[in-house]
């Protein structure tokens, strides 16, 4: 039984006439004749009664029309929802990113991806970048827009580095900061710093480290928006990527000497294994900071 056939059938059905029903199919009288034979074939029984000049259904007919009507309806839907998925009129994609990424490149992307596919349904994990790289792993996500690090790495996981970003040292508003500060001058500053499993802290104690101490910690375990709030409110100073601080106007902001970067990636499966609506929003992350 193939779907062409109970199309042809139903048609037949509702005109009662091969004719007219193959002029509606667009095939010609023959070989719809043809195919109503293999079907009641292979169902063993007619499912039309053929007089001269009138075709009606048998028992069997009306017993496998309703059926034949429902499979059809449920086909089309079927290959309309595909085709939406196909055309990106409809999907989902399930994205990770760390705080700081979400507070900075990542609005106005989503922005312009939502603008172009509106019906593509857009889910956002934040965390750090070494767990976001663990739930991809796991399928739990579809892409991770992250820290690349050593000991990020996964097997089957592709990363294309996007950009590299200036991490700066943040102060308390009207704090006399100045322009530039080396990082050894922080060996006294209390810092305010992101919870463990975060790229920002590691960045922040391996540089302290680098210089010759250990950070002097005055509030922790905060997300980043906490950050900046801690030291909005006077708490402490805070090394953090220079792309969050533009809304954050009344903080006071030096460069750090040696200067200190990091590079954000988007992550992914293996091409094959990633959705037509994961491709597009990777695409659009390439495009709008690669």
């Amino acid at each position: 039984m193939q779907i062409q056939q109970l199309r042809y059938f139903v048609t037949v059905a509702q005109t009662r006439h091969f004719t007219r029903a193959a002029e509606l199919t667009g095939v010609s009288q023959p070989s719809m004749s043809k195919q109503i034979r293999v079907l009641e074939n292979s169902l063993g029984t007619p499912l039309f009664v053929r007089n001269r000049g009138a075709i009606e259904l048998t028992s069997a007919g009306e017993a496998l029309l309703p059926h034949a009507e429902r499979i059809i309806i449920d086909v089309e839907a079927a290959e309309e929802s595909v085709r939406e998925v196909a055309g990106l009129r409809r999907g989902r994609v399930r994205l990770g990113a760390t705080p700081s990424l979400c507070d900075g490149v990542l609005p106005e992307v989503l922005t312009a991806f939502h603008r172009r596919h509106p019906g593509v349904d857009l889910e956002v994990h934040e965390s750090g970048s070494r767990l976001l790289m663990r739930d991809l792993a796991r399928g739990r996500l579809d892409l991770a827009l992250n820290i690349v690090s050593a000991g990020t790495e996964h097997e089957d996981i592709v990363t294309t580095e996007l950009l590299t970003e200036q991490l700066v040292l943040v102060g308390p508003p009207h704090h006399d900061l100045a322009a530039e500060v080396p990082v050894r001058d922080l060996r006294d500053v209390p810092l305010v710093m992101a919870r463990d499993g975060y790229d920002l802290r590691e960045r922040t104690n391996a540089a302290c480290r680098q210089a010759g101490f250990e950070p002097r910690v005055a509030v922790e375990g905060g997300e980043m928006s906490s950050v900046l709030r801690f030291v909005e409110a006077g708490l402490g100073h805070a090394i953090v990527p220079q792309m969050v601080v533009a809304t954050r106007p009344q903080l006071t902001v030096a460069r750090l000497s040696p200067r200190l970067t990091r590079t954000v990636g988007i992550s992914h499966r293996p091409e094959e294994a990633m959705s037509l609506a994961a491709r597009a929003f990777r695409d659009e992350l390439v495009s709008q900071l690669g």
